[in-house]
């Protein structure tokens, strides 16, 4: 197996360059202006270790996989075409209206309890550009209103003379009939074919969103169209920059549903989070791997954290309707919960509740924390994290970033410490207690709001940052075991390798599995499978089309259940991918009341409600060779000699603490260093604190436990011994 997996974050780009049985990972600073360097960059240092030229390279390789913030970066900086939309007749205002708290959408808890100061976001498509097209179809799919073609025309000439450069079509019902959309497509390039207007792109909204809900799948679709043309420029430049230098493959792109495809078979939307996703791809299969059941995944990078949630059993957590930036869409998503907390968070002093914040902006890459002398004033995680001797000024990012101490020292003075009156290394101190207290409560909520206990889990802590801090996190959280994975530093960009080639095809439906006014069980089996057969027969045109072999292909059957009218949906992974008789419909209900069990409690069901399908979804799926994680260690030795000692200092502890320090090359796998300690690797470092003990694992792996806690260190000797 040969090939390249590219995670692109807010400060660097990370690169996993597997050539067969050599796994090579590295680092670049993120070149927001143009992706592409930043991913070239890093390949070039990877085939540098390896030693052969890039060319050769990418002439061999299986394939490439990118994951990437295009999308993000864009809305954010409100980078996009000027966008004119067609809609129902009567229904124009929709959009603009959004929902009753449409206004918070993508805001803080604080920010949305301030209701005076509350303001919708600034419209990606202003009310001049939305045009009314007289069409009706009901609910049921049946034509109310034939499509009046003639008005059609002249609201598209409306939209193109007011300077429309994307259009979205979205049409009442289009989801259950798509047929008017599909005819607005057809006159659309009747009256401007490509020679005219050249590649406008025109987004059908049930091609994006294909459930119920009419603002929201208006509103995916309009994100779509906005990022569509930053997101296809750059990626097909990035392609062609690849055929240059001899490879000749489609490559691969990462999606936020935990899958990724060609980027023919890729709408922008997708894009978003794809990296975080890539992650908690590479947590699942590591769950599998170790043994170790439930982690929560912790990216920590240089500016935000990523969490997400592992249980194993195949189950995934869903948004359903997920927010981005400021507007709730209609696109599935792996659950993510995103906190402004990274290396490059900028700390600052909060004149109004007297004490320190921590983020959510960042210094980013360009010009990055104070300490990389590029310009950065303002202080940061990273700057503290030097400060507090956690970080080796001369061989940070194994020497090729030089950290300057002083312009730390400068910056926290000037922004904190004259406020607080407090010492730099107490400034400090602060920083990297708020930080960490930030990411614990994020950790909690997310766990807590599923129904789960933080004790239960392992806390999976990767990103360039992760290790640093995960001590600190799991000891607000009361976890007892951390396990640092594989290739931390990159471990998002890991995941990218280890993904299938998947895509999603979804349906809305109204489907009353248990009836409980008739009380009675569903018997419409051919209703339900000629809705899956549709579904999967869509999936496998599309990975035909990709080239994949169809006898390669496989189908995996979602079902969006609830309980009567109850808000809460939750995503069951069907047992059956037909119906045909009563015992497998019993046996999707019980698959339903057991996954609604773990997640809210036995006893929480309720069937006399009833029981309904909201949501088919078909994921088309191709399982294609996976990186392979080496088993956990079996033996433990004696460490070797730290290489030097150097002054730390510590959250609770108000004196300095000599901490040894070591570096991974010279640690074989299962020594123990019992803590303090720091372990210093290329591209990351773990801080092992005070009370905690630190095992060395394969491929730069590691367990960090509470040795406080007998308990758990008993514990972790019976798993391992289970394990092997």
């Amino acid at each position: 197996m040969k090939q390249v997996s590219v995670d692109i974050g807010g400060t660097f780009t990370d690169c996993f360059l597997v050539w067969d049985d050599i796994y090579l990972e590295t680092k670049a600073l993120t070149t927001h202006h143009n992706l592409a360097l930043g991913f070239m960059d890093a390949l070039e240092q990877a085939c540098k270790e390896l030693g052969k030229d890039i060319r050769t390279v990418l002439s061999q390789l299986d394939s490439v996989r990118y994951a990437t913030t295009l999308g993000t970066n864009a809305l954010i900086e409100r980078k996009g075409p000027k966008i004119g939309l067609l809609t129902t007749a009567g229904y124009e205002s929709q959009v603009p209206l959004s929902r009753g708290r449409g206004y918070g959408d993508g805001l803080t808890p604080q920010e949305q309890q301030d209701l005076p100061a509350g303001q919708r976001p600034e419209p990606i498509v202003p009310i001049p550009m939305i045009a009314g097209v007289r069409e009706r179809i009901d609910y049921k799919g049946d034509i109310v209103m034939p499509l009046d073609e003639e008005h059609l025309r002249q609201q598209i000439r409306l939209l193109v003379d007011r300077g429309a450069q994307a259009f979205v079509v979205g049409l009442t019902n289009s989801v259950v009939n798509p047929v008017h959309e599909r005819r607005v497509e057809e006159i659309f390039l009747e009256e401007y074919p490509t020679h005219m207007l050249g590649a406008l792109p025109v987004i059908l909204s049930h091609q994006v969103a294909e459930r119920k809900g009419e603002y929201v799948r208006i509103t995916s679709a309009i994100l779509d169209a906005y990022l569509h043309d930053q997101m296809y420029h750059a990626l097909s430049s990035l392609e062609m920059t690849l055929k240059e230098y001899g490879y000749n493959k489609p490559m691969l792109v990462v999606h936020n549903i935990g899958g990724m495809a060609q980027l023919n078979s890729t709408h922008a939307l997708q894009t978003i989070h794809s990296g975080p996703t890539a992650g908690v791809n590479a947590a699942e299969h590591l769950s599998e791997e170790f043994n170790v059941g439930h982690l929560v995944a912790m990216d920590m990078g240089g500016t935000s954290c990523d969490i997400g949630i592992v249980v194993g059993g195949g189950i995934r957590f869903y948004d359903f309707n997920p927010v981005i930036d400021r507007w709730l869409v209609s696109v599935p998503m792996l659950h993510l919960g995103i906190i402004g907390a990274g290396g490059g968070s900028i700390a600052r002093y909060d004149t109004t509740l007297k004490h320190i914040e921590v983020g959510p902006a960042s210094a980013g890459s360009e010009p990055g924390p104070a300490c990389f002398d590029r310009g950065g004033i303002n202080p940061t995680v990273t700057d503290a994290d030097l400060i507090l001797g956690y970080l080796d000024p001369e061989y940070y990012a194994e020497g090729h970033i030089s950290l300057n101490k002083k312009r730390s020292e400068f910056a926290i003075g000037e922004a904190i410490c004259d406020e607080l009156d407090i010492s730099v290394v107490e400034a400090a101190r602060q920083i990297k207690k708020k930080v960490d207290t930030n990411m614990a409560h994020a950790i909690f909520k997310e766990l807590g709001v599923k129904g789960y206990d933080p004790k239960n889990f392992t806390l999976l802590a990767y990103g360039g940052n992760g290790p640093l801090h995960c001590c600190g996190i799991a000891k607000v959280l009361d976890i007892e075991k951390i396990l640092i994975p594989p290739f931390s530093p990159i471990f998002s960009a890991v995941g990218a390798g280890i993904m299938n080639q998947v895509n999603i095809h979804e349906k809305s439906v109204f489907m009353n599995i248990y009836d409980s006014n008739t009380r009675s069980l569903f018997k419409e089996y051919e209703r339900f499978n000629s809705i899956v057969e549709e579904l999967e027969g869509e999936g496998k045109e599309e990975l035909l089309r990709q080239g994949i072999p169809e006898e390669a292909i496989q189908h995996r059957l979602e079902l969006d259940m609830r309980y009567g009218n109850q808000l809460t949906q939750t995503s069951v992974i069907s047992p059956v991918n037909r119906l045909n008789n009563m015992a497998e419909v019993l046996e999707l209900v019980n698959s339903f009341s057991v996954n609604y069990g773990e997640r809210f409690g036995e006893g929480s069901q309720q069937p006399e409600a009833g029981i309904r399908i909201n949501t088919i979804r078909v994921l088309s799926f191709v399982e294609l060779e996976r990186v392979e994680f080496k088993k956990p260690i079996e033996g433990q030795i004696e460490a070797p000699e730290p290489v030097s000692k150097r002054d730390c200092y510590f959250v609770d502890i108000d004196e300095p603490v000599v901490t040894s320090v070591y570096r991974t090359q010279s640690i074989q796998p299962g020594a123990v260093i019992e803590g303090p300690a720091l372990v210093e690797s290329p591209r990351t470092t773990y801080l092992i604190e005070p009370g905690w003990k630190f095992i060395m694992g394969e491929q730069n792996s590691a367990w960090i436990i509470n040795s406080q806690n007998n308990s758990a260190s008993n514990k972790f000797q019976t798993d391992t011994m289970a394990v092997k």
